[in-house]
């Protein structure tokens, strides 16, 4: 199983990114995607998750200003976030939480900074 990460960049505050993670190796549209982040110094924080069937959680921090999403046919979860803040700066990670009989799997992180 891998999870791949990209997107991440340089912005200012008040601009956007969107995210993606595109994952192999496990039947796709089953599987429950999150994204995480970890600032510097920082332990690492749950920021969106979408389930199979389509739902979807936020953290309060990113609320109303984050978007995640899922294309089954291109096996794909976005992040959109915008109004980004300089607190969103931080390496942003992709996940398949652990199941019944299988590990979590974790994408290698993107990094998001935001300048003031």
């Amino acid at each position: 199983v891998q999870l791949q990460a990209s997107g991440g960049g340089l912005v200012q505050t008040g601009g956007s990114l969107r995210l993606s993670c595109s994952v192999s190796g496990v039947i796709f549209s089953r599987n429950t995607i999150k994204w995480y982040r970890q600032a510097p110094g920082k332990q690492r924080e749950l920021v969106a998750t979408i389930y199979s069937g389509g739902s979807r959680t936020y953290a309060d921090s990113v609320k109303g200003r984050c978007t995640i999403s899922r294309d089954n046919a291109k096996n794909t979860v976005y992040l959109q976030l915008n109004s980004l803040l300089p607190e969103d700066t931080a390496v942003y990670y992709c996940n398949r939480p652990e199941t019944w009989n299988e590990t979590a799997y974790w994408g290698q992180g993107t990094l998001v900074t935001v300048s003031s």
